[in-house]
């Protein structure tokens, strides 16, 4: 059966009249003012659904600008970013960009790098499985030459601002504490008990991993630190899921 043209053109009208703030010139009754009140209830239940969506996907971005600010920058978030798809999982990825230009919290330029750590952490979690080596396999002849596959789950984000120390301050059981300014730097990935880790790392900790992630020999990697707090933190976690090892380029 082809589909129907006029229908296709009416599914579009509705979605798009969702952000527009109108009621889809499709909709007809002999009260239009009932029409348009009804619609607008069904829209507001839909928006107030995205927002809760959001709202769970960054949660300490709530925390820091309170639930009232949060929803009315959400529904601006939603008419700029509607989503494209019926499975939310991905829906919100442009929000640490949105949060970066939007006026209202100019003031607040960390703002946008909470995001992105919280934006990880979702990432992590729904990352592909991949089970962990064995500690032994990490003694090896000539371990300078030892290259390490890591869990499709780790990042390694680096903050200008003091993203992780502000995000730990919004986690339950977090007392009050100063914040200094200055960067960060992460590695988020899921353990395989399913937890989150989110662990700060020292510049040149950061820097190790950066090169063993990206495929540099340990002995490369060690050029940037000393690797033993690195490889602690990987094998601690579960986070090598392959090694290989000859000569170093």
């Amino acid at each position: 059966m082809r589909p129907d043209p006029a229908h296709a053109k009416g599914e579009q009208a509705f979605h798009a009249a969702l952000w527009s703030g109108e009621a889809p010139a499709g909709l007809t009754a002999p009260d239009r003012a009932e029409v348009a009140r009804r619609f607008a209830v069904y829209r507001n239940n839909v928006q107030h659904g995205l927002s809760r969506a959001l709202a769970a996907r960054f949660p300490v971005i709530e925390a820091l600008l309170g639930g009232e600010f949060f929803t009315a920058m959400a529904r601006v978030f939603i008419g700029d970013s509607p989503p494209r798809d019926p499975v939310l999982l991905t829906w919100g990825d442009g929000f640490p960009g949105f949060l970066d230009r939007f006026p209202p919290v100019a003031h607040l330029p960390y703002l946008g790098e909470v995001a992105t750590l919280e934006l990880a952490r979702g990432r992590a979690y729904h990352a592909a499985d991949a089970p962990p080596v064995p500690p032994g396999a990490l003694a090896v002849p000539e371990p300078e030459t030892l290259r390490l596959a890591l869990h499709p789950s780790v990042a390694l984000p680096a903050f200008r601002h003091p993203a992780v120390r502000i995000w730990q301050a919004h986690q339950p059981g977090a007392g009050p504490a100063p914040i200094a300014p200055g960067p960060d730097h992460a590695l988020i990935a899921r353990a395989p008990d399913l937890s989150v880790i989110v662990a700060p790392l020292a510049p040149d900790t950061h820097a190790v991993l950066t090169a063993l992630a990206a495929g540099a020999p340990l002995g490369d990697a060690a050029a940037h630190g000393d690797p033993t707090p690195a490889l602690t933190l990987l094998l601690r976690h579960g986070l090598i899921t392959g090694t290989t090892h000859g000569d170093a380029e």
